[in-house]
């Protein structure tokens, strides 16, 4: 076996079409066209994406609404059945250890427990948030919910020197 013996199966490949090479090709004079006019010419695509014949377009004719809070803080939820399945008994749950499991992305900063399914383990947990029934679930399996607030950047901590 040499590079020179290597070939595509049979029926693998296609032969390219050339165009404009002879009337008795099948593609020749006007290359499978037609004749003249604006969809013969060079560069016609088709109509833009969305256009509507010249009338006024769906996202226009549609007001605005709303605005984007560029101060919103993402808060990922996290279930007990989650906490169930991932951590041993006695473990401590927080916010590195759950980045650790690849569970919440680095841009989230907070994360909220939330009371979807079952929790039997003794877990210790510092969260930013908890709901009422997730609290109620983790104090009943013997375990402890502490909310923390968010750890402030070391620069932003520091004081500024005169």
């Amino acid at each position: 076996m040499s590079l020179h013996n290597l070939h595509p199966n049979p029926g693998a490949t296609k032969t390219k079409k050339r165009l404009g090479r002879g009337r008795g090709s099948g593609t020749g004079k006007t290359s499978g066209k037609g004749v003249k006019g604006q969809k013969a010419r060079s560069g016609h695509h088709g109509a833009r994406l969305a256009f509507e014949g010249g009338q006024m377009p769906m996202p226009r004719r549609i007001p605005k609404r709303g605005f984007t809070n560029n101060n919103r803080v993402e808060v990922f939820p996290v279930n007990v059945a989650t906490l169930e399945s991932l951590f041993d008994a006695g473990a401590t749950v927080d916010l590195e250890a759950l980045r650790a499991l690849g569970l919440i992305p680095k841009r989230i900063a907070k994360f909220k427990i939330l009371g979807e399914g079952e929790l039997t383990k003794k877990l210790s947990i510092k969260a930013h948030a908890a709901s009422a029934i997730a609290k109620e679930k983790v104090e009943k399996a013997g375990g402890t919910i502490e909310i923390v607030a968010r750890v402030a950047s070391a620069a932003a901590s520091s004081e500024p020197t005169a």
